[in-house]
């Protein structure tokens, strides 16, 4: 019998809040799982941006793109979040967390019908669903054993089944015109975000840990940031068939900005360095810009790719402008969620000044190693300012 009840605690724990101080969490093999599943969904999204572009239908493209990484990334960041305050590592958690693993293998399945002349949500939506549900359930659970979040586990579970009403409510009306069905689409979103701003303040905030959190944020740029890797690996087979230099300049560019970018995030500066919902709130929703302009990076080297091959009906200025908005949208998007607090002085607005000139360095005549140099050089100035401002006190003394 003390053998049975052993095994039984193994695969059944109490679902108890995880301390938020506790010390060297990281993220686990079960979360690293969940991320390589994503990588597969992050990767289509990207792809039929990519094509999108280089058949022309930029507009309907980014429309897409977006829609189908809101999916992606909204079910990513609530597990993320949940399983920093309550992952007990039991069986139930970790099927249920296979569960939503299963829904955004579904969704991933389902974008590229997305991308069609006559978009069919069906696929992504069922997936989307599924991995939804399984937040309910866990959510639940929460409330059971967490009597003193209770109320903010249970407004949860019933605002995430609220809105997948809704969902199931937008799948039964299809097909749509465009504009309904994207409003339909928004109204959805903007009760999704709600959820959380809602239940968080109800009575206590969930116990998620800091560093995890923004590990684990970090983990998922270094994925949509493998994207640009994967077009300039792209662009050098290529050229490995027949000798092209324009294709290994592409790949040596793709590489530059790639690594430009990385370095742009992981400073030291603090990211959540600042509490508070609001705080918390921007932090977490701002960086679903870094995350979909980090993977446009990667669709618009694909799409320079394409031209560079001939195969796509599109000029290299095309493609310049497919790589450098989304850097510059990247740059954007960091200052929005970090430089603007952590920086002072000129640092402060270095990201935005040299993504303004990464725009106009196409425009001027110049071409990718340009977009490449700028991205590089805003990295260099931004860091060189944040070193002095850091060292001026010690200076002073």
């Amino acid at each position: 019998m003390a053998a049975e009840r052993s095994v039984s605690a193994r695969l059944l724990r109490p679902l108890q809040p995880r301390d938020p101080n506790e010390h060297h969490r990281a993220a686990t093999p079960l979360e690293l799982l969940f991320d390589l599943v994503s990588v597969i969904a992050i990767a289509s999204a990207a792809s039929g941006l990519h094509h999108a572009i280089a058949e022309a239908h930029a507009v309907q493209g980014i429309i897409t793109f977006i829609m189908a990484f809101f999916a992606i990334w909204w079910a990513w960041m609530n597990f993320t979040w949940y399983s920093s305050a309550y992952d007990n590592d039991d069986l139930v958690y970790r099927l249920l967390t296979m569960v939503i693993m299963a829904g955004s293998l579904t969704i991933a399945a389902g974008i590229p019908l997305l991308y069609a002349a006559a978009p069919d949500f069906t696929m992504v939506t069922i997936g989307y669903v599924i991995m939804r549900s399984a937040m309910i359930v866990l959510w639940l659970r929460a409330a059971v054993y967490d009597r003193a979040r209770r109320k903010t586990a249970m407004a949860y579970a019933i605002g995430i089944f609220l809105v997948q009403i809704y969902w199931l409510f937008f799948l039964l009306v299809q097909p749509v015109s465009s504009s309904l069905g994207y409003g339909l689409w928004l109204v959805a979103v903007l009760l999704e975000l709600a959820v959380p701003a809602v239940a968080e303040p109800l009575n206590g905030y969930t116990p998620w840990h800091r560093h995890h959190i923004v590990e684990r944020y970090g983990l998922l740029t270094l994925i949509v940031l493998g994207e640009t890797l994967l077009s300039g690996s792209m662009a050098l087979r290529q050229s490995a068939d027949h000798f092209d230099l324009m294709l290994v300049r592409t790949a040596l560019s793709a590489l530059v900005i790639v690594f430009s970018l990385w370095w742009a995030y992981f400073t030291r500066d603090e990211h959540l360095g600042r509490h508070g919902l609001k705080h918390t709130l921007l932090w977490g929703y701002g960086h679903f810009l870094i995350f979909t302009s980090g993977a446009a990076v990667g669709a618009g080297f694909g799409v320079y790719v394409d031209i560079a091959t001939h195969h796509a009906n599109l000029p290299f200025l095309a493609g310049d402008y497919a790589v450098a908005i989304p850097v510059a949208l990247y740059f954007a998007s960091l200052w929005f969620v970090r430089d603007r607090f952590t920086c002072t002085g000129p640092a402060r607005y270095m990201l935005l000044l040299f993504g303004l000139v990464g725009l106009a360095v196409p425009a001027m005549g110049f071409g990718l190693e340009a977009i490449a140099a700028t991205t590089t050089l805003a990295v260099i100035v931004r860091n060189w300012l944040v070193s002095r401002q850091t060292l001026s006190p010690i200076a002073a003394r």
